[in-house]
């Protein structure tokens, strides 16, 4: 049988795995990462799902990578690029009319004063209460994730009380009408994230980690269109961390943890072979960590118990396409304008619109009206398609985890079919553009990727499992009540995206205790 000895394994080719195999192969650990699919990445990989098509799979854009891990682990030279995406989104509306968002604050307000000149004054003072509330998050994005006790604690007595009890108390719908009287300026920022009712009180407190920027400038421009899809972030890193000298395997999927004498001792392969080693990272979620990788007589039944309570109920689907032709949006643009305008299309026509799409994802249902995020990377990297062609993708707001009426291969087409309906009521020929289409669906991202429920967050990030309280409370620093167990996934703080801050974080915080006893 064969037998391999290292520092640290790490379980899981994802993103976050191959950040904390980088830092820890730099430190002068042993390390080597599992990956059981036949590449790396996760669920941040490109792939050539049609034939002559490249699309970003899973994961949907580059907007959460920390400057700091690019700078440290030299990304730039290891092939990350990103296309700068100006303008930054277009949104229509079925009436006829359209937003068309930019980076610069003073062209968004005129965008908005054609909507309401009460909205156009008030939106700099509402990037300003974002601004600010990031601002409380922002310095924790490296550290040990704070409590809402420590948070309040740090601001107590100061302005900056107010703009979190806001968050912590207010729902986003709550904070749309505290600054704008417009319903189509109001759809054009609803949001709630895992917490779904953009009406539910606590549904803004996610948005400062989501959309926290931190404020470096060491590598340049870090948001935008990834070159090459989102697969060639991970390329990067593994191309980084295996420089370092990480060793990484791919097709080698571990079937258990091995903990003897109640300290880990290494994993073993589906294949029966071990590896041993005096540390097991898991990119892993909580959930299929604690209950499929670790053997169950190895942790108390009550921590089993907290940990398959762990919400995981939001999901989403992917949908992708080969077109012949761009989405003909002339209606709203006219025919000569420039295809990066629509490089990223926005369908959430109102509150009430994006409020139904949550309600029916929650009772079971995929919505009959979904909210949809496009994205048409090819405008601006030609290299995904053929010429002439174009890859098209949609993040599409909400699914339910388990469908009524039927599993989801099932349903698979009638889902589809209702996104491709959604587009087409605005580019009246994207149905008949389509020449081939893919849907990656929660059941899809559980057997392929390994993501218990198809959670892209490992699990839901919510108020009671964010910072302080990610994954649970009481315990939320990477390492785990399991001597020797780390977790560096996004299930820990500060949660999901692609950011590498989770392996990164885990990381840091083990070599801080590697060699103590």
């Amino acid at each position: 049988m064969k037998s391999d000895v290292y520092d640290v394994v790490i379980v899981g080719g994802g993103h976050n795995g191959l950040v904390a195999a980088a830092y820890l192969a730099r430190a002068g650990l042993e390390v080597l990462v599992l990956e059981q699919r036949g590449l790396v990445g996760g669920a941040a990989v490109t792939e050539e799902l049609i034939p002559g098509f490249h699309f970003s799979t899973m994961s949907a854009s580059c907007y959460a990578l920390h400057p700091r891990i690019v700078a440290d682990l030299e990304l730039r030279r290891h092939g990350f690029e990103v296309f700068d995406v100006e303008p930054s989104e277009f949104r229509p509306f079925p009436d006829g009319r359209y937003m068309t968002f930019h980076k610069d604050e003073a062209r968004n307000v005129q965008t908005i004063a054609r909507f309401s000149a009460h909205d156009a004054e008030a939106y700099p003072r509402w990037n300003a209460f974002w601004d600010r509330a990031s601002s409380l998050f922002t310095p924790y994005l490296l550290e040990p994730p704070p409590t809402l006790s420590n948070l309040f604690a740090k601001v107590r007595g100061t302005e900056d009380e107010h703009v979190l009890e806001r968050i912590a108390t207010a729902s986003f719908v709550d904070l749309l009408d505290e600054y704008f009287e417009s319903d189509v300026v109001k759809a054009a920022f609803v949001r709630s994230g895992d917490v779904g009712d953009p009406r539910a009180v606590g549904s803004a407190y996610p948005s400062p980690s989501h959309t926290s920027q931190p404020n470096e400038t060491l590598v340049g421009n870090t948001i935008g269109i990834p070159k090459g899809g989102m697969g060639s972030i991970s390329r990067a890193i593994a191309s980084s961390a295996s420089e370092l000298g990480a060793t990484i395997r791919t097709s080698s999927e571990v079937s258990r943890i091995v903990i003897e004498r109640g300290r880990i001792r290494g994993v073993e392969l589906v294949d029966g072979s071990r590896i041993r080693a005096s540390a097991v990272f898991s990119n892993a979620d909580p959930k299929r960590t604690f209950l499929r990788l670790v053997p169950g007589e190895k942790l108390p039944p009550a921590f089993r118990a907290r940990v398959a309570s762990l919400t995981t109920k939001v999901a989403y689907l992917k949908f992708h396409a080969s077109v012949r032709e761009l989405p003909d949006f002339s209606a709203y643009l006219g025919r000569d304008h420039d295809p990066k305008v629509i490089a990223r299309v926005y369908i959430t026509p109102s509150v009430d619109y994006y409020e139904k799409a949550w309600h029916d994802a929650a009772s079971g249902r995929f919505s009959q009206a979904p909210v949809v995020a496009m994205q048409i990377p090819s405008t601006y990297d030609p290299s995904l398609a053929p010429a002439g062609r174009h890859v098209v993708s949609i993040f599409a707001m909400y699914a339910p985890v388990h469908p009524i009426g039927g599993t989801w291969d099932a349903q698979r087409a009638d889902a589809a079919d209702r996104l491709i309906s959604t587009v087409t009521s605005y580019a009246p020929n994207f149905r008949s553009s389509i020449e081939e289409w893919r849907l990656i669906t929660p059941l899809d991202l559980e057997r392929v990727v390994g993501l218990t429920d198809g959670n892209i967050h490992h699990v839901d990030m919510i108020p009671s499992q964010l910072y302080g309280q990610r994954p649970m409370r009481g315990w939320a620093n990477y390492r785990t009540p399991v001597p020797g167990l780390w977790l560096c996934g996004a299930g820990t703080h500060p949660g999901g995206d692609v950011s590498g801050l989770p392996g990164h974080n885990a990381a840091v915080a083990f070599l801080s205790e590697w060699g103590r006893p």
